[in-house]
């Protein structure tokens, strides 16, 4: 068996991508697979084996303290082929390549870009720092084994030859349509489910249900965390927020029957570059779950929103389009649960982990007849 090392600092032991989807699929082809990351203990789950990381403190403790662990982890597991999720591994990457291994870099986000949006970095470092990792991630492109992008928008900007996109789609195995919920008994219910920011459109969500009619009993449901307590404390002093159900983070399960219980999913990045070119996994969890989605009027989302017709584009900094949206969805279930059906139909067809399992799977068996031919 062809034994695999899947290394990430920042993301989870149980992260849908990491190990739902690619450990996953990889192990059930029958590579051996063992996952280095932040967890409370050894443990072997469907096969995976986990190796723990001590939960970092904050981001200097995880980019030191854990670095090195990983590190050190990592050479015991002696591995053939690594695989690594977040660019500050870059320096192990190339370490393991350098000494005969097969390295992997797994590009979740444009992360130059994702960083001119961070708003805790000063921004006059945030123009400098951005540069400096296109030039980190463009040069150790050329030494890896290979590379693995999670949007077609972020493999333009490495080598074609040795990189492979394979989009974070929703697992339809096991997640058949719940058929109690028919479009007219749900809950009206408007879901949001992710990080909470400013940049992701937290305050225009909020301030859209503030301006819904009183007539219309509807909630915005939200499943996750803000991205700091001085915007949940300004999120809470909302006028919409007593029509807001907050959840905290909850697990998948809970997350399925929430939206398959709900009416509209809504998803309202602000136009930044990292978000405009970003295919945000809820979208297609929406679309899964037979819901219209409210999104963001980008030129990307168009080419799936419009195409399917499974809901309505707005500008997420015009909180009467927002509201107009969500108020025309509640008055028209008819429209709204066609468009609900459109998106699921999407999903099935073309929109789906199975697809893109398959990708994974090819570029793997690529890189192991790579190594077994020297």
């Amino acid at each position: 068996m062809t034994k695999v090392c899947i290394l990430t600092s920042v993301h989870s032991a149980f992260d849908i991508r990491i190990f739902h989807k690619e450990a996953t699929t990889l192990a059930k082809f029958g590579y051996d697979i063992t996952i280095i990351a932040q967890h409370d203990k050894h443990e072997i789950s469907n096969g995976i084996k986990i190796i723990p990381l001590r939960k970092a403190k904050n981001r200097l403790d995880r980019m030191t303290v854990n670095f090195w662990l990983i590190f050190q982890k990592s050479l015991k597991v002696n591995a053939d082929i690594y695989h690594f999720h977040d660019s500050e591994l870059i320096p192990i990457g190339i370490f393991l390549k350098l000494i005969g291994k097969q390295v992997i870099y797994d590009i979740h986000e444009d992360v130059p870009k994702d960083i001119k949006d961070k708003v805790w970095i000063r921004p006059p470092i945030r123009g400098v720092l951005s540069r400096a990792i296109f030039m980190i991630e463009f040069f150790s492109a050329r030494i890896l084994s290979g590379l693995i992008s999670a949007t077609p928008a972020i493999a333009k900007r490495f080598p074609a030859f040795k990189t492979a996109v394979v989009q974070n789609f929703p697992i339809l195995q096991g997640m058949k349509r719940n058929l109690v919920y028919q479009y007219s008994q749900r809950r009206a219910s408007i879901v949001y489910i992710g990080n909470l920011s400013e940049a992701r459109g937290s305050k225009e969500m909020i301030n859209a249900m503030g301006s819904l009619p009183k007539c219309l009993e509807a909630k915005l449901t939200i499943a996750g965390a803000f991205s700091s307590k001085n915007l949940e404390i300004e999120s809470r002093q909302l006028p919409g927020w007593t029509r807001v159900e907050f959840l905290g983070w909850i697990d998948r399960g809970t997350v399925r029957q929430l939206l398959d219980n709900a009416k509209i999913g809504i998803v309202l990045f602000h136009p930044v570059p990292n978000h405009m070119e970003s295919q945000p996994n809820k979208i297609f969890e929406y679309m899964q779950a037979s819901i219209p989605v409210v999104a963001s009027n980008f030129f990307l989302w168009r080419q799936i929103v419009e195409k399917y017709r499974c809901g309505l584009l707005v500008d997420p900094l015009d909180i009467k389009a927002i509201t107009g949206a969500i108020k025309w969805l509640l008055e028209h279930p008819n429209d709204a649960d066609a468009m609900g059906k459109r998106g699921r139909d999407a999903v099935e067809k073309k929109y789906n982990w199975e697809s893109e399992g398959k990708k994974l799977i090819g570029f793997y068996e690529h890189l192991r007849s790579e190594r077994k031919n020297g």
